[in-house]
C-alpha cells in the first residue's frame, strides 16, 4: 500500500492509537485523513476533515461512507474493553462489546468495500490484540478472538478486488484506556510504526510488540490464509 497520496479514515480517532494514526498517516504524505469518532473532535491541521462516526449505528455509517468516497485506506480502531464477565454481566452489555468489536468493524468495511475497490483496492488495517489469542476473564478476549477471525475470512473475500488487509496485533498501549492498569506498556507512536510499516511492506500481519510475536509464535498453525482442499 502507497501510504504518500492515500485518504485515510481512521475510527476510534479521538482515541490514543486513534490520533498518533491520524498524525502519522499525514507524516508520510496522507493527502487527506477523516478523523471519525462518535463525538466532534478539534483537529489543527486543515488535512483533517472531522466525520461523525458510531461503529454500531448503520445510519451513522452509511453516511460517513457518503461523505468519505474518496478513501484508500480504512483503519478499523475503534473498539471498547466491554463487559468483564461472561458469567455475571447482563447479556445486553456482552452483545454490545461484540457490536463494537466484531459486527461494527464488519458493517463499516462492507459500507467501504466497494470506494476501495473503485480506487483500485486499497487496504484495511484491523486493529486486534494480542488477547485474540490469550483468553481472560469477560467479553473483550472472545470479541477479539472472533475480530481476528473475521479479517482472515474478509482478506480472502476481498482478495479479488486487490485489497489488503491487515491484521494488527500488539498488547497494551500507553493511552488512556489503559490509564488505570499497572502493567508493562507500549508507545503508541512505536504501536503505530510498526503498523503502518507493515502496511507499507504488503504485509498481512503486524506484531508490533515482543508479547504479541511470543503469543504468536506459540500457535501451532499459521492461520492467515486459506486452508488448501484435500
Amino acid at each position: 500500500m502507497q501510504i504518500d497520496g492515500s485518504v485515510a479514515l481512521v475510527t476510534g480517532a479521538g482515541g490514543g492509537l486513534g490520533r498518533e494514526f491520524v498524525r502519522q498517516f499525514l507524516e508520510r504524505g496522507a493527502t487527506k485523513v477523516y478523523g471519525a469518532a462518535r463525538r466532534d473532535l478539534d483537529w489543527t491541521d486543515d488535512r483533517v476533515v472531522p466525520v461523525r462516526l458510531d461503529v454500531t449505528d448503520p445510519g451513522s455509517i452509511r453516511a460517513a461512507a457518503e461523505k468519505a468516497s474518496d478513501v484508500t485506506v480504512l483503519v478499523n480502531n475503534a473498539g471498547e474493553v466491554g463487559a468483564q464477565s461472561l458469567l455475571a454481566s447482563p447479556i445486553a452489555e456482552i452483545r454490545d462489546t461484540f457490536e463494537t468489536n466484531l459486527f461494527g468493524p464488519l458493517q463499516v468495511t462492507r459500507a467501504f468495500a466497494p470506494t476501495l475497490a473503485a480506487a483500485g483496492g486499497g487496504a484495511i488495517v484491523n486493529m486486534h490484540s494480542v488477547l485474540s489469542w490469550l483468553a481472560i476473564p469477560g467479553a473483550y478476549s472472545p470479541s477479539k478472538a472472533a475480530f481476528w477471525g473475521l479479517t482472515n475470512a474478509l482478506r480472502l473475500e476481498l482478495a479479488d478486488q486487490g485489497t489488503q488487509v491487515l491484521g494488527a496485533h500488539l498488547g497494551y498501549a500507553d493511552t488512556p484506556m489503559t490509564a488505570g492498569l499497572d502493567v508493562p506498556k507500549s508507545d503508541p507512536r512505536v504501536i503505530v510504526t510498526g503498523i503502518l510499516d507493515a502496511l507499507a511492506a504488503g504485509s498481512d500481519e503486524a506484531l508490533v510488540d515482543e508479547v504479541t510475536q511470543r503469543a504468536r509464535s506459540n500457535l501451532s498453525t499459521d492461520t492467515t490464509g486459506a486452508i488448501a482442499a484435500n
